[in-house]
């Protein structure tokens, strides 16, 4: 089945089952590999991507759900002319990632809040990264990155 969408605000089309995971359509046939397989059960968030401005676990998702719809991975964040995203900066600035499977996940994640969320706290930030997991920093370099992104997209 031809299977048509917006991937980082350009049109894609892409033969595929109807029920292919959207996260192998996205990697193994589109070849945009920023998201990544962590469970492949929708507990780890390592996949999670945008799909018309929500965060959704990729590897839960039939391919066929996002006919017509626009899809942001990690690679879509930052700018057309390279300017990197306000998390991505802030997960830089902070050392936010660390061995980088999850990093991807959390910083769709993390934009997300930024897009619906005005002023979060920090509570609410906690909880809206609540489906990341992360083995690596303990989350207080991710908290503390997400707080200065909002801080710097609120400033700009």
């Amino acid at each position: 089945m031809r299977i048509g969408f917006t991937l980082n605000g350009g049109e894609v089309a892409v033969d595929a089952l109807p029920m292919a995971r959207l996260l192998d359509v996205l990697r193994e046939d589109l070849r945009v590999t920023g998201t990544k397989e962590g469970c492949g059960e929708g507990e780890c968030g390592a996949c999670t991507v945008l799909i018309d401005g929500r965060a959704v676990n990729a590897c839960l998702v039939p391919v066929v759900q996002v006919q017509g719809a626009a899809v942001t991975t990690v690679e879509g964040l930052a700018a057309p002319e390279g300017r990197l995203h306000p998390v991505q900066a802030a997960f830089l600035t902070h050392g936010g990632a660390q061995c980088g499977i999850c990093t991807p996940g959390f910083l769709v994640a993390a934009a997300e809040l930024l897009a619906h969320t005005p002023r979060p706290t920090r509570p609410q930030v906690r909880e809206a990264l609540a489906g990341n997991l992360c083995r690596c920093t303990g989350y207080q370099k991710i908290v503390d990155a997400v707080v200065e992104a909002l801080a710097t997209e609120a400033g700009a």
